[in-house]
C-alpha cells in the first residue's frame, strides 16, 4: 500500500509534492492544479517522468503507471521515448488505387499530351485496379503483377506493356514516398510472361503514289475533318499538332505555321512552310472556324462551298465549336475515303518515302520537315539552321505531287 489515500489526494490544496512511495509523487501547483510525477534513477541519472493530471488519472491509475515505468526502466527501455512513439499518428499505407491516384495527380502536370494524362489512369482502372487496387503498396510483388498482366499480355500486347510500365511507376513512386522497402519488381516479369509477337514498330503507311487519289477523294465532299486531313498531309504534321492548330500560330503573309514548343513531341518550336494548297485550306477554314482553333471539333456535316471564301457565313459557321476535334475524327475521315490499311500518322511515312525516292532533297532537310530530333548529340549541338527555305521548296514539291491542280 502507498502513503496516500484517495481522500488525501482529493483534499490536498497546499502547493508542494506529496509522496506515495516508490517514486510516485502528487504535485500540487500554486494554481491548485494537480498532476502525477514519477522520480527515480536510470543509468545513474535522476529521471522525472510525468504520469498525467488529476483527476483524469486517479490514485490507483497513477500507481499502475508508476509500476509500469519502473518495469520499463529495469528492462532498459526509455518510457519517455515509448510515450512519444505512442503519440505519433500511425499513417496507414495507401492501397495501390490510392497510390496511383496520388501519383497521377502529382505527375500529370509534366505531361504535354492530354490523351496520355487521361489514359494513364483509365488503363490502370480497367486492367490493374480489379486485382491490385485494394492491396497496400508494400504487399504488391512480382507474381501479383504477373497474374494481373497475363490475361491481356497476348490479346492486347501494346496496352499490356503500358499497364506494366504504369504499375511500375506507381510502385516506384510509393518507394520514393517511403511506403515500400523496395523499388518495383519489374525486371523479372519478362521471364514469367509469354513472349509477345514482334512488330516492326512502324505506323501503317499508304504508298505515296496513292496520295494524289486520296487527296482527290477527300476534296469530293468538304467537311472540317476532310480539310484537316488534307492539311495534315500537305504539312506532314502530326494529328495532335493539326487538331490543336490555332489562328495565332498562322502567318498567312509569310506562309508559315509556327507550332509552339509545348505542342511539339520534341518540346521545341517548329516552323512549317505553307504551300499554296495549304494556304487555300486555311482561307476556307477562316470562314467557318472558331476565333481560336483552325479546325474546331465539328465534323460530319458538309460545308456550303458557295459561302466559303466569299465573306458569307455558311450553315456550319454558327455551329463551329471551340474544342479540338477528337483524335478519332481524322481516322474516320480516312476510312470513309476508302483507306482501311493505313493510319493517319502513317501519312508522315508516305511523305518520307516520297522525299527519299522521288526528290534530291538532303535527308537532314526532310527530317527537319518532320520535326525529328537529331540522334547524334554532337551534330545536334552544332546545327543552328532549321532549313526553312529549303523546306519551303520541299513542301511546295510535295503539294505539287499530291495536288496537281491547286485548290481555288
Amino acid at each position: 500500500m502507498g502513503n496516500l489515500t484517495v481522500l488525501q489526494v482529493k483534499a490536498a490544496k497546499e502547493p508542494g509534492r506529496y509522496s506515495d512511495g516508490g517514486g510516485l509523487l502528487l504535485v500540487v501547483r500554486e494554481s491548485g492544479a494537480k498532476s502525477w510525477l514519477w522520480r527515480g534513477q536510470a543509468d545513474g541519472k535522476r529521471r522525472d517522468i510525468g504520469l498525467g493530471t488529476y483527476p483524469a488519472v486517479g490514485l490507483s491509475d497513477a500507481r499502475e503507471k508508476a509500476a509500469a515505468t519502473r518495469k520499463q526502466l529495469k528492462a532498459g527501455e526509455d518510457p519517455v521515448a515509448a510515450k512519444k512513439a505512442a503519440r505519433k499518428v500511425v499513417v496507414a499505407l495507401p492501397t495501390f488505387r490510392e497510390a496511383a491516384q496520388e501519383a497521377h495527380g502529382e505527375q500529370q502536370a509534366g505531361w504535354r499530351n492530354p490523351k496520355h494524362r487521361a489514359q494513364w489512369l483509365s488503363s490502370l482502372e480497367a486492367y490493374a485496379f480489379p486485382s491490385l487496387g485494394g492491396e497496400t503498396v508494400d504487399k504488391i510483388d512480382g507474381p501479383m503483377i504477373r497474374d494481373t498482366l497475363l490475361p491481356i499480355w497476348l490479346d492486347k500486347p501494346e496496352t499490356a506493356r503500358r499497364v506494366r510500365q504504369r504499375i511500375g511507376a506507381v510502385l516506384d513512386w510509393a518507394y520514393a514516398k517511403g511506403h515500400r522497402a523496395t523499388e518495383a519488381p519489374m525486371r523479372s516479369l519478362s521471364k514469367g510472361l509469354p513472349r509477345q509477337p514482334k512488330k516492326d514498330g512502324h505506323f501503317a503507311a499508304l504508298p505515296y503514289d496513292k496520295l494524289p487519289a486520296l487527296m482527290h477523294a477527300l476534296g469530293a465532299t468538304e467537311s472540317i475533318g476532310r480539310l484537316a486531313l488534307q492539311f495534315l498531309i500537305l504539312t506532314a504534321g502530326r494529328s495532335g499538332e493539326v487538331r490543336g492548330a490555332k489562328w495565332s500560330e498562322i502567318d498567312m503573309a509569310a506562309a508559315v505555321w509556327t507550332v509552339p514548343a509545348e505542342r511539339m513531341k520534341a518540346g521545341k518550336q517548329h516552323l512549317v512552310p505553307l504551300s499554296a494548297p495549304a494556304l487555300a485550306i486555311l482561307k476556307r477554314m477562316a470562314d467557318v472556324a472558331s476565333d481560336e482553333l483552325v479546325f474546331p471539333g465539328i465534323t460530319g456535316r458538309a460545308i456550303d462551298t458557295e459561302s466559303l471564301g466569299k465573306g458569307r457565313p455558311g450553315a456550319l459557321t454558327r455551329a463551329a465549336g471551340k474544342r479540338p476535334m477528337s483524335d478519332m475524327t481524322l481516322t474516320k475521315v480516312l476510312r470513309t475515303a476508302g483507306v482501311v490499311d493505313a493510319t493517319v500518322h502513317g501519312m508522315r511515312s508516305s511523305f518520307r518515302d516520297w522525299a527519299a525516292e522521288q526528290t534530291a532533297f538532303p535527308g537532314e532537310v526532310v527530317e527537319s520537315a518532320l520535326a525529328h530530333t537529331i540522334g547524334n548529340k554532337v551534330e545536334a549541338a552544332y546545327r543552328r539552321t532549321n532549313y526553312l527555305e529549303k523546306r519551303r521548296g520541299l513542301m511546295n514539291a510535295w503539294a505539287a505531287f499530291t495536288v496537281p491542280k491547286p485548290l481555288e
